[in-house]
Parts: structure tokens; sequence; C-alpha cells
């Protein structure tokens, strides 16, 4: 697996042609598909609306499920998944766009999934310094669904491709999504 020791950012584009959840990323010399959200890209990100979020984005660390993958390799900070860890997605909370621990009364996302689709995640600065209410929660770089199929507003990537990126990611890299198709 290469790694780099410069800053690289991660860059997203949603196809010209295609599904609006299709998109591309290019990180260094690396070019892969990847899915966006099922509303495609918005600039104007709001809770629940199914579009990922355009902007650049900080890296600020990588979860994953201990039990499924090694503990991931490169320059991030890594912590565990456990089966009660959650993402407040409830706009009225004042846990907001941030993790929690399960049980937890306002509305969350589950982190433990059995679907593998949170097995590697990055998080990325989207919402969250400051956190305001309805500008979207848990917006992630994640594994991909089998099928290619669109996420919920974040960034998904098959899982080796998500590998080489965040092995690749440095502390000062950022993840930009961009509104329109590359040129």
């Amino acid at each position: 697996m290469r790694r780099y020791n410069c800053r690289m950012d991660l860059e997203i584009w949603p196809l010209r042609d295609g599904p609006v959840h299709h998109g591309s990323a290019r990180f260094g010399d690396l070019v892969i598909a990847c899915a966006l959200g099922r509303a495609g890209i918005s600039a104007g990100k709001r809770e629940g609306d199914g579009a990922t979020p355009s902007g650049s984005f900080a890296v600020r660390r990588v979860l994953y499920r201990r039990d499924r993958e090694k503990t991931p390799g490169g320059l991030l900070a890594c912590t565990a998944i456990g089966r009660d860890d959650g993402w407040c997605d409830d706009p009225a909370d004042p846990a907001y766009n941030r993790p929690v621990r399960l049980p937890y009364a306002a509305r969350h996302e589950r982190m433990w999934r059995d679907d593998g689709l949170y097995d590697l995640v990055l998080v990325i600065g989207h919402n969250d310094a400051p956190v305001v209410p309805f500008h979207g929660s848990a917006v992630f770089v994640h594994v991909m669904r089998p099928d290619g199929g669109p996420t919920e507003g974040c960034v998904a990537f098959r899982a080796e491709d998500i590998r080489r990126v965040i092995a690749g990611l440095a502390p000062s890299s950022r993840v930009v999504v961009h509104a329109a198709p590359a040129t």
C-alpha cells in the first residue's frame, strides 16, 4: 500500500452523466469511483435532505470495527467503534452532530452496523466548528454498499479504496467535494 509523506487532498466530483449519486474521486494518482448522497451534491446541506455537502472539510479521525478491520495504517488518529457508539442526528439535542454513547434518548445513528458500511469511517469536519442545528450531521466517508447505491449524504468507497485513501491521508489533508463535474 502506497504511503504519502506530504499532504494530499481527497477531491470528489459528481459524474457528468449517470445517476446523481455516482461520483469520482482523485487522491494523488489514484482515481476511484464513489457513491454520493441520493440527492447528489448540495451547497445548502440540510438535515435529512439526502445530499452530500459541497465544500472543503478537515480530516478529523478514523473510526473502525476492530472485529472486522485491522487498525488502519497512516498518520490519522484511529479509534475502534464499540457496540455502544452512536452519533446524534437530532437537531434539537445539545449533542447534535456529535458522538454519543448508547442507549441515547434523542434520535441517533448506531455506529456498530451489521451491513459493514461503518467498518471504516473517516470523520470529516462538516458542521462541527461550530455545530449549527439542521445543517447536517453524521456526514462521513465510509464503505460503499455492495451494489454501489447512494448514501444518506456521505461519500462512500469500496473497502479496498477507502483503506488506500486512509493510509495516505495526513492530519492536514482535506476532503474537497465539488458541486460540478470535473472538466
